[in-house]
């Protein structure tokens, strides 16, 4: 796939998001407080989380990290809790209302348009939401999480394994294949073990292992 203009992809990122509030509006408050694939994080709190991400530039994100001590789990709850409203309704209508925002703390647009698509399907999978973003706005993603640990270690996970997609143009890598849609690469490179069902081939227990660690790292923290 071509590189996209900045403005292309951040287009797409708008788009994201408005899908996101489509699919958010009308939810019960069991539904607001299900548990998401964010570990701790109901799916309030992760789309508080998503309007902090909109909200910070450079200064601002490296003001918080500064004050958190430069620990990523401190600062993002630390921004979560300031974004989240005094009801759902609230948290919704603040991340309304940074739908079309372009701001971001660098100029990496993919790795943003990615924190959407994975926080989206990190709340529409365990509550059965049957959207499934564009392959415009997933191959981007996939094509940077295979080039650059940011945020995620999507591509230490990645590393040795020849990743196919089978509904769209990504493909990357040599070694043992994986494939899959690319929503299923993308998330299991973002370290979303529930998506490793959705892949084959000869590279999946390689990838599963990688996963694995990762989770138990993660329970290890909490």
């Amino acid at each position: 796939m071509g590189k996209l203009s900045n403005g292309h992809l951040w287009t797409l990122v708008h788009a994201e998001r408005a899908a996101l509030v489509e699919d958010m509006t009308g939810l019960s408050e069991e539904q607001w407080r299900h548990e998401t694939l964010c570990g701790r994080w109901d799916v309030e709190e992760v789309l508080a989380h998503l309007t902090a991400a909109a909200s910070l530039n450079r200064w601002q994100w490296l003001r918080s990290m500064f004050g958190a001590y430069f620990r990523p789990d401190v600062h993002n709850q630390r921004r979560l809790e300031e974004h989240r409203g005094s009801t759902p309704a609230e948290t919704l209508e603040r991340f309304r209302t940074v739908i079309h925002s372009a701001t971001a703390p660098s100029s990496d647009i993919p790795a943003y348009l990615g924190e959407v698509i994975v926080h989206a399907e990190d709340i529409r999978r365990p509550l059965g939401v049957p959207r499934t973003p564009s392959i415009a706005a997933l191959t981007p993603v996939a094509e940077f999480y295979v080039r650059r640990d940011f945020a995620v270690a999507s591509r230490t996970h990645a590393a040795g394994l020849e990743l196919q997609a089978n509904d769209g143009p990504f493909a990357a890598g040599t070694g043992p294949v994986v494939t899959g849609s690319t929503l299923a690469l993308v998330m299991t490179m973002a370290g979303r073990t529930s998506y490793l069902e959705d892949l084959q081939g000869p590279g999946v227990p390689t990838l599963r292992s990688r996963l694995d660690v990762l989770a138990a790292s993660s329970a290890g923290r909490r």
